[in-house]
């Protein structure tokens, strides 16, 4: 039978449960998918998942069910569960939040049309470019509801469509991937706008630099240099003093030219409310380089003495809320991607990258799955074989310069940033 978010309240309470709450979540999505050019299939699919929350003599319990299931099973799971963990203070939020559903639907000849028409401008600019790449609508429902009051909901209708595009020449292999999320309506020159550039750039090979030179960080691999600082940030490292910036708050900790913040009414990815049912809200974690926050959950908010900002969130349905970040948005500066390249002069641009960027260590080293040498200010053409390395925390602490315009990759809106002194290995 379908669970009732209510019926599961009151059998919880019936049970011994002194607090609870279910976070419900289902998703129809339908997918438009192309291989070698050509439209390969349509697929799409219909989840339903729900998730009790409980605690009886204060210590928790979380029971997941996907599918049908008896109510009071689920209750006796979570139940059972709560036997095994120690007693922890119950954090529940009891305030409501009004949120309006989100998005618009499109039907799928409109997907597959926008995915014809970019393969299409694409491939203009060589017939022997592979083209391969997903266009989707999903339209996700969301409840939260407590034993303190708390019910908060909303559905959300995103568009999203992927591109990559392989380019055989000989012996060289060559990929090219671009990424576009909307509420409404894809734009397909969004993914063109941003290939198209790409390909002529890499039409010529060039040979692979060695030493200490400047690396422009495209929109889209800035996010390299940015986790560390996100993980730095976050309150669960705080906790353990495991952050290096543990003590730093309210000091200078990176380039002045840097502010960091969320903005949850900013599209496509607005969102009224965390997994917890607390309110998103605005706020600069650094502004012009001085660090003015730790991003929590209600536990830690709370524990630390910090701001309640709407960043408790589930990895999945069966995990309990940590602190997350959503809407990190990078404020621009004001130089033109040209002029970023005017001003390094000689050096690397990184765009796509194999592997990971740093921990909290700072320390980094990936190899380029896409980058371009520059020669007085010139793209000269693709590097291949070539490892960036250096520490995020020393590239972005003095000299940073940031492009005007920005772009989503994920929910990061950054501009393209270029840092000073990175190793660059053949």
């Amino acid at each position: 039978m379908k669970l009732n978010s209510e019926q599961l309240l009151e059998l919880a309470a019936r049970s011994g449960a002194e607090a609870a709450e279910v976070y419900s979540i289902s998703e129809i999505s339908y997918t438009v998918g192309f291989e070698a050019n050509r439209l390969k299939q349509i697929e799409s699919s219909d989840s339903e998942g729900i998730a009790l929350r409980l605690w009886k003599d204060q210590q928790p319990g979380i029971a997941v069910a996907y599918g049908e299931i008896e109510a009071q099973t689920l209750v006796d799971r979570a139940l059972a569960l709560s036997n095994l963990n120690q007693a922890e203070e119950i954090i529940l939020n009891p305030d409501s939040i009004q949120a309006s559903d989100q998005g618009q639907e499109v039907e799928i000849s409109q997907l597959i049309s926008w995915g014809e028409e970019v393969i299409a401008e694409v491939r203009a600019f060589n017939s022997d470019l592979l083209c391969e790449g997903d266009w989707e609508c999903s339209t996700e429902s969301f409840r939260l509801i407590n034993s303190l009051g708390l019910d908060c909901g909303y559905t959300d209708i995103g568009l999203s469509a992927y591109l990559a595009v392989e380019w055989i020449r000989d012996e060289d292999f060559l990929q090219i991937w671009a990424a576009d999320s909307q509420r409404d309506r894809l734009i397909p020159k969004h993914l063109s706008r941003e290939i198209l550039p790409r390909l002529t750039w890499a039409q010529d090979l060039a040979e692979s630099p060695t030493g200490k030179m400047p690396i422009l960080f495209t929109a889209k691999a800035a996010e390299v240099l940015l986790a560390t600082i996100v993980g730095a940030m976050n309150a669960k490292q705080i906790e353990e003093n495991a952050s290096p910036w543990s003590d730093r708050l309210n000091q200078v900790v990176v380039d002045p030219v840097i502010t960091l913040s969320q903005a949850p009414n900013l599209t496509p990815f607005n969102l009224p409310f965390d997994d917890e049912g607390t309110a998103t809200k605005p706020f600069n974690w650094i502004d012009q380089g001085v660090l003015r926050g730790f991003f929590s959950d209600r536990r830690l908010s709370q524990k630390l003495n910090l701001p309640l900002l709407g960043n408790g969130f589930r990895s999945d349905l069966g995990n309990q809320p940590n602190p997350g970040l959503f809407n990190l948005v990078v404020a621009p500066g004001n130089l033109s991607f040209e002029q970023l390249l005017h001003k390094m002069g000689n050096g690397l641009i990184v765009d796509q990258i194999l592997g990971d960027g740093g921990g909290l260590s700072g320390d980094f080293s990936f190899n380029l799955e896409l980058g371009y040498l520059v020669r007085d200010g010139e793209i000269i053409g693709r590097v291949k074989d070539t490892m960036v390395s250096g520490n995020a925390y020393q590239a972005l602490s003095q000299n940073v310069c940031l492009g005007a315009e920005r772009q989503w990759h994920g929910s990061l809106y950054t501009p393209p940033l270029l840092v000073l002194g990175l190793d660059v290995t053949s």
